[in-house]
């Protein structure tokens, strides 16, 4: 196929644009910049705003399919800059999609978008949505996903994958976040660590998009569908952050711990402050960190693998050793 991607030089764009080259597909990069390792894999990169009509259309005149993976991800910054990219910038890209005769949209979302700050045990698709979110990402995550999966019919089939904390070599955000604020001694565990928790290795979550983008079709099973995707290993959270954190030889942790509810209490101080003040940086604490870190967030993914026929490529100490050698 004919696939342009979002976001193609990022870290899950990336690991998506290289399965998708390997398999012998004509792939397309829609990002902010231009990337040096595209031309040889003959890629074609394209520059431009996510809510550039225009642009978008341009990059994907032709195509077969559009997997949108850009977004504005994080857990601060103005509630604006989160709705332009993540909105806005997938209003455009549906709008660029039925201008440009594409099919087929494969969505990157996240579980946050169901995230109300109580934990998720084993919850499965049928989860709603909470009646407000803690983040700008969510809540804007989640305005996008509805308008993806609404726009879902007989010209445009349109899937969601929830791919559930994503982390792997040339991670950009989760594992050196944490390997920061471990080496700044700025990580406590909150409550007993003991909640449950899974994650996708960053390969996992690539050849789920392969899969969704092979099985969407106007029409077919999964057409206006969400999935959640993780490894199916869920494992104490402070057990995955320790883990995760020397694999990337950072620091041994401390086991001191914050009662959830002080942290919560902090984190809603720090957002007063932070936005009283207007400060520049991120606070050390909000209440959407907070309720992360203490409670379970764990998915049923029965609805993945029947419809999309996903398992994990990768194991978690697979994965584990996969980092390790590439610090």
């Amino acid at each position: 196929m004919r696939v342009l991607v979002t976001g193609g030089g990022g870290f899950l764009g990336g690991a998506i644009v290289r399965r998708l080259v390997a398999r012998g597909d004509e792939v397309r990069s829609y990002s902010r910049s231009v990337y040096d390792w595209h031309a040889p894999l003959g890629v074609a990169s394209y520059r431009g705003d996510l809510t550039d009509i225009q642009a978008l259309s341009y990059a994907m005149a032709g195509c077969d399919a559009v997997i949108h993976v850009a977004a504005k991800a994080g857990f601060w910054g103005p509630y604006a800059e989160y709705r332009h990219a993540n909105v806005d910038g997938t209003l455009a890209l549906l709008d660029a999609c039925r201008k440009s005769g594409v099919n087929r949209l494969v969505y990157t979302s996240t579980p946050s978008v169901v995230h109300g700050g109580a934990g998720l045990e084993g919850v499965d698709e049928s989860q709603p949505y909470p009646a407000r979110h803690e983040s700008a990402y969510a809540a804007t995550k989640a305005e996008a996903e509805k308008a993806v999966l609404a726009a879902n019919g007989p010209d445009l089939a349109t899937v969601a994958i929830r791919p559930h904390l994503v982390w792997g070599p040339g991670d950009p955000h989760l594992v050196p976040r944490l390997v920061a604020r471990a080496k700044a001694g700025r990580l406590r565990k909150i409550g007993d660590g003991r909640n449950l928790v899974d994650t996708v290795f960053v390969d996992n979550a690539a050849y789920a998009h392969e899969l969704a983008l092979d099985r969407v079709a106007p029409g077919s099973p999964v057409a206006g569908k969400a999935y959640f995707i993780a490894q199916g290993e869920p494992k104490p959270l402070w057990e995955t952050i320790e883990a995760l954190i020397q694999a990337s030889g950072g620091p041994k942790l401390p086991e001191r711990a914050v009662p959830e509810q002080v942290a919560v209490a902090i984190g809603g101080l720090c957002e007063a402050v932070w936005k009283t003040f207007r400060l520049p940086n991120e606070p050390p604490m909000t209440r959407f960190v907070a309720h992360q870190l203490a409670t379970s967030h764990w998915f049923d993914l029965t609805a993945a693998r029947r419809d999309l026929g996903y398992e994990p490529v990768v194991s978690f100490e697979v994965g584990l050793e996969r980092l390790r050698k590439s610090v």
